[in-house]
């Protein structure tokens, strides 16, 4: 079963930003330490900023990618803010890809 997990924005739930920071952190580095691991992380939107330079779980998410877990980033999204030379983990997308990405997948979960 394939499962796609989609990340659209750098913190997790809505609220206060300085908790949602913690909590994707969290599930972040408790989804690289699991055994079952989805087969692609998908990026889009502020979720983009998880791949760049200024990202504190860029560890978890090599470690996420060193384990055999495809990681795409939105090329739009890096291109509106301003980070496109600064992924560090995973690789540029495109929608077309996200899209197909998405609807071949046994099981989404957005976050």
């Amino acid at each position: 079963m394939s499962t796609v997990i989609v990340l659209k924005q750098n913190t997790m739930g809505n609220g206060d930003d300085i908790l949602g920071e913690k909590l994707i952190g969290a599930f972040l580095k408790k989804l690289w330490i699991k055994k079952e691991k989805p087969e692609t992380i998908v990026l889009y939107n502020a979720g983009v900023k998880l791949v760049s330079n200024e990202s504190p779980y860029l560890d978890a998410l090599s470690g996420l990618e060193e384990a055999g877990v495809e990681i795409i980033a939105c090329g739009t999204c890096l291109d509106f803010f301003n980070i496109e030379g600064e992924l560090k983990v995973g690789r540029r997308s495109d929608m077309v890809e996200i899209v197909d990405t998405m609807m071949s997948a046994d099981k989404t979960i957005t976050i």
